[in-house]
């Protein structure tokens, strides 16, 4: 009994770690469910799992019993904690990614309580690699802006490589091009959508594309 015992509190406090590291993230981004919540979905259902598991044992050869009814409830149960969580505002809705974590890290608590340490250990990782690339992605775009950048040029090869090299040398990445051809084709206008960095100043690098020989004009929005 002292050995189940050890290991009923060792599985809840694994679940509460798990679930403690995906609401610390979840947390740090201000999101409406964070360590408190993901810690008590992660718990409670590890406790579910192993209450359901008991109640197998308990009834075995007396009634029918499925391990997998009362924590199968955990599945559904926790859609309705998700919603909570999801915002919309306009066309736009907020709180997928929070919801979705809460769904994962219940299953994760139904994982430790069945036992299955290594499956949930490595959903976890899985869960906070997601989540950090997703904050990294955000970041790096915080610090670029979209812009339009508009040339005409005399149509001569290489004119789209030599313009590549302009931007790219500035830290310009360009999403998109389009291309129109003008005045019986002698003329070409290109326009490149692009994100930029922020600190980078436009003025600075129409000068060097004005400089490629053909060029008529080059604007940016």
């Amino acid at each position: 009994m002292v050995f189940g015992d050890l290991v009923t509190f060792l599985r809840l406090v694994l679940a509460a770690v798990l679930g403690g590291l995906v609401g610390i993230e979840r947390e740090a981004m201000n999101r409406p469910a964070g360590l408190r919540t993901h810690i008590l979905v992660c718990v409670g259902s590890a406790l579910i799992m192993m209450v359901s598991n008991e109640m197998t044992l308990a009834f075995r050869g007396v009634a029918q019993a499925d391990p997998g009814r009362i924590a199968a409830q955990v599945v559904s149960g926790i859609g309705f904690l998700g919603a909570g969580t999801i915002l919309r505002e306009g066309g736009t809705v907020y709180g997928l990614t929070t919801a979705a974590s809460l769904w994962v890290m219940a299953a994760v608590g139904l994982a430790v309580g069945a036992g299955m340490y290594k499956a949930a250990m490595v959903t976890t990782a899985v869960v906070l690699g997601a989540l950090l690339l997703q904050r990294k992605m955000q970041h790096m775009a915080a610090r670029r802006c979209f812009r339009t950048i508009t040339v005409e040029s005399v149509d001569r090869p290489g004119l789209l490589g030599r313009l590549g090299m302009v931007l790219g040398a500035h830290g310009i990445n360009i999403t998109n091009v389009q291309m129109e051809y003008l005045d019986g084709n002698r003329f070409i206008r290109i326009t490149f959508h692009v994100t930029i960095p922020r600190d980078l100043r436009m003025a600075d690098v129409l000068p060097e594309i004005m400089a490629i020989e053909g060029i008529r004009s080059a604007e940016s929005d």
